[in-house]
């Protein structure tokens, strides 16, 4: 390990302050960063590293089998490393402190996982400070507000502010719009909560899904009101009342007792070098890494395989859309026959962020999880932002599924149907003609809606799908299907809804799913963890091959409408989708 000398760390710190951790790593900020880490120790000198974060924006976590997104993520602060120092380098007796900067908007899934990490660091008695230049200039503002509360003390610049507002969810429906376009959807839903066609079906809530939707904001707010009220040592009720009457200016913050100091960032650094010693030397929390121990056990046999199902859910391989990321199931299943297949393999965590997708690739996933079990490997779910409908069908199986407190899952629901564009091609003077054999060839074509008999086949289609999603969660779980059918019918819930209802087995992070996986194989706490990736053959690389159902709505037959119905959330065929929400 190479830092400053004592002698020259405040000076070179002092310079460096006001580069690194606001905005972007430029060439200067990352030499001056080598700078201090990559002077000598001095004989009989014991470095002291005071850690620091920059949450200006979400850390990356490029998936491992996306070379094109870790390129991307190149000069970024990554996660991954990030949160493995919040949980280990306190223990580490170079690390006397940690420092961050807040005030991004975040995901609450990813805020609460950070936030556990800040807890860790916590506990082991090294002060921890956050500062931010305002809380108050978007609308991810309350989340970051209760990240900041996970440190021993908070700093807002004099002229910021804090918007403590609550918690808020806003779904835009389109309906009027197609209307107006000529465009008409046809869609079966199962059930009442399933409301993931809703935007374009309807032009306001249903009752069902204004109530889906309001227990999830109060399920959010009830969480971080908690999470305030504990990290301020205030009542939660005046959490609330606060909220109400917010925002805030700085002083009127510091007066309520949301924040401990009103200063700059050099003010807050002089504060937090008064408590660590002037000659800590600085270290992004991402670049920290264990002392090296002298003698190095042999390797022990046996690690964790992760396994991650990050985007939407499709068949075929792993690609970029334009509307985001598709995991294919030919991808996800391949990594897990590997770690099926190999016997250093002891258990396997599967990271879970999709708001599901097509339900057979789901159900090709769901199969290969079912065989990674049956080898006799526990199988453990990790929960992201979202693990919903076919991102909690391919979870089910799982022997423990742990979440984070707002992870949206559940949505056990299915819908399929098309959009009609008659009435546009009509008005665009656009005409068809058609040549069939089969009375249904042209069941899903947009050029016409359903007959009565089409309808009536889909609809049984669908409850097939359903009730075979609904026996498929019993089973996992472990439980009668009247049971789950009444959590089920569509309705997505939180973490901390879904852990009352028996869909998750606990709240926590992907560290906390690792270390179970470590204790059901009969792991060391230390295990490795590495990715199963599944490396395709040199002649198959290339351009991957879309393996959608070729009834895809308009995909070939309507440019543009396929684009539409992705950036609704409408998969072609029988979905198992949860309706877009985002939580504010």
């Amino acid at each position: 390990m190479f830092v400053l000398p004592s002698a020259r760390a405040a000076a070179v710190a002092g310079h460096r302050d006001h580069l690194l951790p606001t905005g972007p790593r430029t060439v200067s900020a990352v030499r001056a960063r080598l700078r201090v880490e990559c002077m000598p120790v001095l004989p009989g000198h014991r470095p002291s590293l005071l850690l620091e974060l920059n949450l200006a924006e979400l850390p990356a976590a490029p998936d491992a089998d996306d070379p094109l997104a870790r390129l991307r993520s190149r000069g970024r602060h990554q996660l991954r490393p990030t949160l493995r120092a919040l949980h280990e380098a306190a223990a580490d007796p170079r690390v006397v402190g940690l420092i961050a900067k807040v005030g991004a908007s975040l995901p609450w899934a990813a805020m609460q996982e950070l936030r556990l990490g800040v807890r860790a660091f916590c506990a082991s008695g090294k002060p921890t400070l956050a500062w931010a230049e305002s809380f108050g200039e978007g609308s991810g503002d309350m989340a970051a507000y209760v990240l900041a509360t996970g440190f021993d003390q908070i700093w807002l610049q004099p002229g910021g502010g804090l918007g403590l507002l609550g918690v808020g969810v806003e779904t835009t429906f389109v309906r009027g719009a197609l209307d107006k376009l000529g465009i008409e959807p046809q869609f079966e839903q199962r059930y009442e909560f399933k409301n993931a066609a809703d935007r374009v079906m309807r032009t306001e809530f249903t009752p069902a899904h204004r109530i889906a939707l309001d227990r999830l904001a109060q399920s959010v707010f009830a969480e971080a009101a908690t999470a305030i009220a504990q990290g301020r040592g205030i009542e939660a009720a005046r959490v609330r009342e606060l909220a109400d009457t917010g925002p805030r200016t700085a002083p009127e913050a510091l007066e309520a007792g949301l924040v401990d100091a009103l200063g700059y960032r050099d003010q807050a650094y002089a504060a937090m070098r008064a408590q660590v010693g002037a000659d800590a030397g600085l270290l992004f929390a991402d670049r920290w890494r264990p002392a090296r121990r002298p003698h190095l056990p042999a390797r022990r046999k046996g690690h964790v395989a992760l396994v991650e199902v990050h985007g939407t859910i499709v068949s075929g391989r792993t690609r970029r859309a334009p509307m985001g990321r598709q995991v294919g199931s030919d991808s996800v299943g391949a990594a897990l026959r590997v770690a099926t297949n190999d016997e250093h393999v002891r258990a396997v965590v599967l990271h879970v962020d999709s708001p599901g997708g097509s339900a057979v690739a789901s159900d090709t996933i769901w199969r290969e999880v079912c065989r990674v079990r049956d080898a006799g490997k526990p199988v453990i779910v990790s929960m992201g932002e979202a693990a919903a409908s076919g991102g909690y069908y391919i979870a089910c199986p799982a022997d423990v599924i742990v979440a984070l407190p707002s992870t949206l899952t559940g949505s056990i629901g299915v819908f399929g149907g098309k959009m009609v564009v008659r009435e546009l091609f009509e008005r665009l003077g656009l005409t068809t003609g058609t040549v069939s054999h089969g009375d249904r060839s042209l069941m899903f074509s947009p050029r016409r809606g359903f007959t009565d008999d089409e309808r009536e086949r889909l609809a049984a289609t669908i409850d097939a799908i359903y009730e075979d999603f609904v026996a498929k969660v019993a089973q996992g779980r472990r439980r009668p299907v009247a049971e789950i059918e009444g959590i089920a019918r569509g309705r997505v819930w939180t973490g901390s809804d879904a852990l009352e209802h028996g869909l998750v087995d606990q709240l926590g992070g992907l560290r906390d799913a690792v270390q179970i996986a470590r204790s059901r194989a009969g792991l060391p706490a230390d295990a490795p963890v590495r990715h199963a990736i599944h490396v395709a053959p040199l002649a198959r690389l290339g351009r991957a091959k879309n393996t959608e159902d070729p009834r895809a709505v308009a995909s070939t037959m309507f440019p543009g409408l396929s684009e539409l119905a992705a950036a609704l959330g409408l998969p072609a065929t029988a979905a198992l989708r949860m309706p877009s929400i985002t939580v504010r």
